[in-house]
């Protein structure tokens, strides 16, 4: 198994989320929902994280276990990586939920 590891490309991710990067001139540092696109929702967006979360920790399973019984297509080292890849991707997944927990937490205090 070939694992390559590949830059992230905030422009895919923006426009996967159904967003557009907001233009340098409006002078504001967020994004705007894209108006027409039918782009998908957070939801969508985040479901789809988590399978791919979910299906790289079974790949990386399943590597580990073909490295324990000794399979001679599975090098330890691709092994290493797709393990770390896994564990990255867990680590983003906790941090956004964190973050989204905190958020409504804040949301929740509120005073009306």
């Amino acid at each position: 198994m070939n694992v390559q590891l590949r830059p992230f490309d905030f422009a895919q991710a923006l426009a996967k989320a159904g967003m557009t990067p907001a233009s340098p001139s409006s002078g504001t540092g967020s994004t705007a929902p894209a108006s027409g696109t039918g782009g998908a929702s957070f939801g969508d967006a985040m479901a789809d994280a988590l399978k791919g979360v979910s299906d790289s920790q079974n790949q990386a399973n399943n590597m580990a276990r073909a490295v324990q019984l000794d399979d001679p297509n599975v090098s330890l080292e691709s092994t290493m990586v797709a393990i770390q890849k896994a564990q990255v991707g867990f680590q983003a997944v906790l941090q956004v939920r964190n973050r989204l927990v905190s958020a409504y937490s804040d949301i929740m205090n509120m005073q009306v």
